[in-house]
């Protein structure tokens, strides 16, 4: 049964709203258009919820204060309790409007908030409302794009995969931490492992000391934050490759991402970094998603010590602490990069989801479909991901990290 309230215009920050009924529990879906309702209901919605670092309140909120996006929340409740919601933000494609998770490629992993607990699992239908309900509220918006989504977060199923989907074209690479750090690198060519770190401190002694930092206050995140800035803008400079962190805007959500969340006695999203001589050389930015650590962001200063691999030396020392804090998986996150290769025994397969609101959409979504199978088919065969490599590096148009 469905019960559509009257559909606003285009761009409107009011509320829409849906009711659908699912087996036994009736189930209204909603869109919060004003900003501060959108914020109270999708905090709401993230607590106690099973919900990925990239999709919790802190990093949507953050992502909204410092790009300020046009966005919106749609959720499904039931006695006015959400069970479940979204949060997406509007960007343009070509002619077309896409509604996507926020921040783009620097979300993965994704697992929208979702509590549930007592309530039937979501179907199609209960989903199909939701979008029915986005339709209604925002009618100028072609398709709904949830992209590299895991398909379960701490034993839950992603309901939206109850919908059509495919796999996304970048793989996302882990290490089972399972046994404790010795059993790790018994798996992974230890003895080498426990060599090359020995000799790689006896350089970096040499160089003039080191250590390994955790930023535990504003000043030392924003100190790493901007070493880490300008690796990955040289970085990305050298590679052919578009700057994604490059953008003001951009480099204020992640400090305010990362200093916001050390008020919480076990902060939720953490920075490391390696200092040699005085001066930062590599840096890593990790989320703590249940018994998952995830490597979201990393780098390496491109100097006279990258020789010595600093973001390997970085990566063992984070995978250590990972083990003694009683993590079970080390996710390196999306790509399919050698180093990562060096630790990870597990593959991760990431979804994507295309629901398509118009005719527009529906052209678009067949096109987006058809460029992830061809950059799978590309990055499935060595030979011909080295040409597309080498080829970017010579100049033309930069793309993104992930393309």
């Amino acid at each position: 049964m469905v019960d559509a309230a009257a559909s606003p215009e285009a761009g409107s920050r009011t509320a829409a709203s849906v009711r659908a009924e699912s087996g036994s529990t009736a189930l209204k879906a909603a869109v919060y258009l004003d900003t501060d309702e959108a914020m109270r209901v999708y905090e709401a919605a993230c607590n106690g919820a099973t919900v990925s670092p990239a999709q919790s309140f802190a990093w949507v909120s953050a992502w909204i204060a410092h790009t300020r996006p046009d966005f919106l929340v749609a959720t499904l409740a039931s006695d006015h309790r959400p069970l479940f919601a979204i949060a997406l933000e509007v960007t343009r494609s070509g002619s077309c409007l896409v509604a996507r998770f926020m921040s783009g490629r620097h979300a993965n992993g994704n697992f929208p908030p979702l509590t549930g607990q007592g309530h039937p699992p979501l179907t199609r239908d209960d989903l199909q409302e939701i979008a029915a309900a986005i339709r209604k509220a925002r009618p100028d918006i072609d398709i709904l794009a949830f992209e590299r989504m895991a398909d379960r977060m701490d034993g839950v199923e992603n309901p939206l995969l109850a919908l059509p989907h495919s796999p996304s074209a970048n793989l996302s690479l882990a290490a089972d931490l399972t046994g404790g750090f010795e059993v790790l690198l018994d798996r992974v060519s230890g003895k080498r492992k426990r060599k090359k770190h020995r000799s790689q401190a006896r350089k970096f002694e040499a160089a003039g000391g080191f250590r390994r930092i955790e930023a535990k206050t504003a000043a030392e995140t924003n100190a790493l934050l901007d070493a880490f800035f300008v690796m990955k803008e040289e970085r990305f400079r050298k590679m052919g490759i578009a700057n994604v962190f490059g953008e003001p805007n951009v480099q204020s959500f992640f400090r305010a991402l990362f200093a916001d969340a050390l008020k919480a006695k076990q902060p939720r999203f953490v920075l490391h970094g390696l200092e040699v001589g005085g001066k930062i050389r590599a840096v890593t930015g990790s989320s703590r998603a249940g018994h998952r650590l995830v490597c979201e962001f990393g780098s390496i200063a491109e100097d006279d010590l990258s020789h010595t691999s600093p973001g390997d030396f970085l990566f063992f020392e984070n995978i250590r602490e990972a083990c003694e804090n009683g993590f079970e998986v080390y996710d390196f996150s999306v790509g399919d990069e050698p180093y990562k290769r060096l630790w990870c025994d597990l593959e991760i397969t990431q979804f994507d989801v295309l629901v398509p609101l118009t005719f527009k959409g529906r052209v678009l979504a067949s096109g987006m479909r058809t460029a992830s199978r061809l950059k799978s088919m590309v990055k499935n065969s060595p030979a011909v991901w080295r040409i597309a490599k080498a080829l970017r590096r010579r100049g033309g148009a930069p793309i993104s990290p992930q393309d």
